[in-house]
Parts: C-alpha cells; sequence; structure tokens
C-alpha cells in the first residue's frame, strides 16, 4: 500500500466477501436430490449401460484379432482406398504389438456406447430445437455452459449418481461430446431450403412426413458431420474418464503418468492417437458420401 498513489490510499481494492454467492451449494444440494429420491432409476440405467458395454468388450474380445484386422482392412477399403486400407491395418497392428489390443477393445466399447447414446439423446434434441425457437434459445445456452465446463466437472457428479467404473465414464463422456450432434442437426434441418419444405406441403405431406422425407435426408450430410465431431470428442475424453476407474487405453496412460513411465506413456498415448486418427478418417469418409452435388 505504500507505493499508491494517494489517490488510492485508504480504497478497498479486494472484493468485498459479503457479496460472494456460494452457488455451488445448489449445484450440490441437486445432486444430492437426485440420489435420495431416484436411487432406483439411476441403479437401473447403471445396470442396463454396464449390461451394453460389457456385451460389447465382450464380443469384440471374441472376436480373433486377425478377424478385426480384416475387417478394419475391407472397411476402409470399402469407404477410403487401398493405401488406407493398409495404413489403418497397420496402425491398429502397431496397438496390439505394443501389449494394449485389451485396452484398445476397451476404449473403443465405451467411445462406441458413448457415441451411440449421445446420438439417440442429440438428434432428437436437434429436431425440436429445429422446430421451436424458445426450446432452441434455452438449448442454446444449455451447449454453451457443457462445451465450455472444464471436464473433469463432469466426473464428480458422475460419480456420485453412478459410483466409480465404465458408466460414470460413459454419462461424463456423453456431457462433453453430445453438443457437436446436437448442434448440427439443428443446422442441417434450418438450412433446408424452404421452397423444399414448402412444395412438400403444398402436396399433403404431413409434419412427419416433410421432416423424414425431406429434412432429414437434405440435412444427412451436416449430421454425419456431427456424428464425426461427437466421437472425436468422446476419444478424446478416455483420459479423462480414467481418473474414475474407466480401463482402456486412457487408463494406461493415467498409470503412466503415476510411475513415471516415459515408455508406457508413449506407447499409450499414441494408440490414442492412431484410434482417433482412423476413426477420423472413417467417418469423415462416410459423411462425404451422404453429400449432395452442388
Amino acid at each position: 500500500m505504500q507505493h499508491l498513489p494517494n489517490f488510492f490510499k485508504g480504497v478497498v481494492i479486494m472484493f468485498p466477501d459479503t457479496l460472494r454467492i456460494e452457488i455451488g451449494i445448489y449445484a450440490d444440494q441437486l445432486v444430492k436430490w437426485l440420489m435420495h429420491n431416484f436411487p432406483g432409476f439411476f441403479d437401473a440405467v447403471s445396470a442396463g449401460v454396464l449390461w451394453f458395454i460389457l456385451k460389447m468388450e465382450t464380443f469384440m474380445l471374441w472376436v480373433p484379432w486377425w478377424a478385426i484386422l480384416i475387417i478394419i482392412f475391407a472397411i476402409s477399403w470399402k469407404v477410403k482406398e487401398l493405401k488406407s486400407a493398409v495404413i489403418y491395418t497397420a496402425l491398429i497392428t502397431l496397438i496390439g504389438m505394443f501389449g494394449l489390443w485389451d485396452s484398445m477393445i476397451q476404449t473403443v466399447a465405451i467411445v462406441l456406447t458413448s457415441v451411440v447414446i449421445s446420438l439417440l439423446l442429440g438428434i432428437p434434441t436437434g429436431i425440436i430445437m429445429a422446430y421451436y425457437k424458445r426450446f432452441n434459445d434455452i438449448m442454446r445456452l444449455v451447449l454453451d455452459g457443457m462445451q465450455t465446463m472444464p471436464s473433469f466437472v463432469y466426473l464428480i457428479p458422475a460419480m456420485m449418481l453412478f459410483g466409480m467404473g465404465k458408466v460414470p465414464a460413459v454419462f461424463a463422456t456423453i456431457i462433453y461430446a453430445i453438443p457437436p450432434i446436437v448442434r448440427l442437426t439443428d443446422l442441417g434441418i434450418r438450412n433446408v431450403p424452404k421452397e423444399m419444405v414448402e412444395a412438400a406441403h403444398s402436396f399433403g405431406s404431413s409434419k412427419w412426413q416433410t421432416l423424414t422425407k425431406v429434412q432429414l435426408p437434405q440435412a444427412l450430410p451436416t449430421i454425419m458431420t456431427g456424428i464425426n465431431q461427437t466421437t472425436m470428442m468422446a476419444l478424446a475424453m478416455v483420459v479423462v474418464a480414467s481418473m474414475i476407474g474407466a480401463k482402456g487405453l486412457g487408463y494406461d496412460v493415467l498409470q503412466a503418468i503415476m510411475r513415471i513411465d516415459i515408455g508406457k506413456g508413449f506407447e499409450a498415448g499414441i494408440s490414442i492417437v492412431f484410434l482417433a486418427i482412423i476413426i477420423d478418417r472413417l467417418t469423415q469418409s462416410v459423411a462425404a458420401r451422404f453429400k449432395f452435388p452442388e
């Protein structure tokens, strides 16, 4: 205070504690209220999601490794080209050679489960946003908050509602990954030319027929881009989700950090990069196939 000009001496420069608002208390009370009043609902949801993940993991681990490589090669060749198919198959083979095959399968199971649930929730939400402006205005604020909130924050309520393990990891991933598919579904439907919608109505189409026969097919390229972005964001959460007990490549990275194991951390980290490259390129190629000619 000695170096301040005379004008500032005696002026309170710190924000007063009397104006402090502890809004976090209300979030804490909401989560505890949900836990107290709907334990059966969350137990049922947890059991259903866990069953789906375990069935997917069991099936993928049951399939021989060479069969999975053949499937990846065939899909890559179908949607891309022979060169890409060889590269992607080689990258998956490298993950297996690192000794991380089972971890990769666990990661893919969590990502696929998160993406499926995100699509089931996100696409209908985006459709409703396109039809109702007031709902759109509210959801845009919610989506802004979901995208800007640090991903670590999602782990706390997910862990309190579903415990430790794969299920809270899936729901934390859903909250982080769902905004792109909601936004791009809304955008795709809104960008359908009004003339096409009016023509459908003039021929006697109902709202449902107009949606399913005109708007969704025209919006499909944009929706496919949303699926690509949602999938990539779900994959980006694998390391964060490992902090609440989710197994997979993220857990291997976390263990390497705790043990200061540079080699193991590099292998697990580069394996996540390989998965991200393959998933991104394949989903982009699928999305490109739905684009209509100019």
